[in-house]
């Protein structure tokens, strides 16, 4: 069962892993990049046709396309699309940096805590139709047949990268307390 104690250091770490990239330029600048990144690609596989097609033409489209979707977005499902879609972006920015950071200090054996981000990065994140990434995997259909066009898995893929951020902490320290110390 959880208890205040619990709660609280789950709140302390999620705070401590989502304050991490500001810490540095280097990290500050990986988030910026990772989410701009991460926007632009949820923003496109919307819709994936339409990108394919427009880009496919010349790269000179690329503004035009971002623009135009990212203004769909808004005007199928308002402020609270966009918000999923920005928040997500930005939380998968985290948890990039995060995971960046362990596997530079830790090694390879330290991205378990991270491990459960990816069924995120690749479930949630589209706003307007449900599908995310996996509409460019060929997997929009089945996501399409889900309750509420996709928006639990959505919510779902937020709350687990917040789980997962909150229990990973700060990369630089231990998230776990030794019970002597307490």
């Amino acid at each position: 069962m959880f208890t205040r104690d619990s709660i609280r250091g789950y709140l302390t770490n999620l705070s401590e892993a989502v304050s991490y990239p500001f810490e540095t330029w280097r990290g500050t600048i990986g988030l910026v990049f990772v989410t701009l990144t991460t926007y632009v690609l949820l923003i496109l596989s919307t819709m994936p046709e339409f990108s394919l097609q427009m880009l496919g033409d010349g790269l000179h489209w690329f503004e035009y396309v971002v623009v135009s979707l990212t203004e769909t977005v808004y005007r199928t499902d308002g402020w609270t699309g966009l918000g999923v879609i920005v928040l997500y972006a930005l939380l998968s920015g985290v948890a990039v940096v995060n995971a960046v950071a362990q596997l530079r200090l830790v090694g390879l054996s330290s991205l378990t805590d991270l491990a459960g981000v990816v069924p995120g990065l690749l479930a949630s994140g589209c706003a307007s139709c449900g599908a995310g990434l996996l509409g460019f995997l060929g997997f929009a259909g089945g996501l399409a047949a889900l309750p509420y066009d996709g928006a639990l898995l959505r919510v779902g893929g937020l709350a687990l990268l917040l789980f997962f951020l909150g229990r990973a902490g700060h990369p630089e320290r231990c998230a776990f307390t030794a019970e002597a110390t307490q």
